[in-house]
């Protein structure tokens, strides 16, 4: 008897293991991929802080060329709109929606929903 208490109770521990291995283990892959997330995308759009606080601002070349690499994963480029990085550096979501039309980008994604609004 005290034989199956110690055989059970390692199982038990064994499972309780083996399920938090998996947990750890599978990690699906965020709006931006695997490698990296909303806010560490944010840092990139530096160059259109300012574009992303004022409608009537010029965007700057950088900026543009960053929007375009990130336009390509709409659902990232809405993500590192709304992301925490974005939000501290005073970024107006429906200010910033606008920056891939005005940097005249031939691609970029329109129509596509971005949380309450809509890429133009």
């Amino acid at each position: 008897m005290e034989v199956q208490i110690k055989v059970f109770f390692l199982l038990g521990l064994i499972v309780f293991f083996v399920s938090t291995l998996e947990v750890h283990r599978v990690d699906g892959a965020g709006e931006c991929g695997k490698s990296t997330t909303p806010d560490n995308e944010a840092f990139k759009l530096a160059p259109c802080a300012s574009a992303g606080q004022d409608e009537n601002a010029s965007v700057s070349q950088r900026c543009c060329a960053q929007i375009k690499t990130l336009g390509q994963n709409p659902s990232c480029l809405c993500a590192v709109m709304f992301s925490n990085v974005a939000k501290m550096s005073g970024v107006d979501p429906k200010v910033a929606i606008t920056i891939p039309k005005r940097c005249n980008l031939a691609n970029r994604p329109v129509g596509y929903k971005c949380g309450p609004y809509t890429l133009p």
